[in-house]
């Protein structure tokens, strides 16, 4: 997958002391997306927009908002979080990530 004629902001997002970095993408058409990396470990995000998560690699499980089982993903796979929410995730390999904001 790549990415045409899109504005890229320098600064990069840092989360969890490092252990989560992502670069935001805006495409032409005005989508914004963040490419990102996370190393192994145990993370809570918080949502405003709804987003889609599709991982390029790595291994993780994942628990949304209200639920109380966890969900296995690998790279070549994706996942949704609803918009005002927050999601578990859990980190078993470095995982390279894009997620997709709507």
């Amino acid at each position: 997958m790549s990415y045409k004629n899109v504005e890229i902001r320098k600064k990069a997002n840092v989360y969890h002391d490092g252990k989560v970095t992502s670069r935001t993408v805006i495409t032409s058409s005005g989508e914004m997306k963040t490419l990102g990396v996370m190393l192994p470990g145990l993370y809570r995000f918080s949502t405003e927009a709804a987003e889609v998560m599709e991982l390029t690699q790595g291994k993780c499980r994942v628990k949304l908002a209200g639920e109380d089982h966890w969900s296995d993903y690998a790279g070549g796979e994706s996942f949704n979080v609803p918009g005002n929410s927050h999601f578990e995730i859990e980190v078993a390999e470095l995982l390279d990530y894009v997620c997709h904001f709507g």
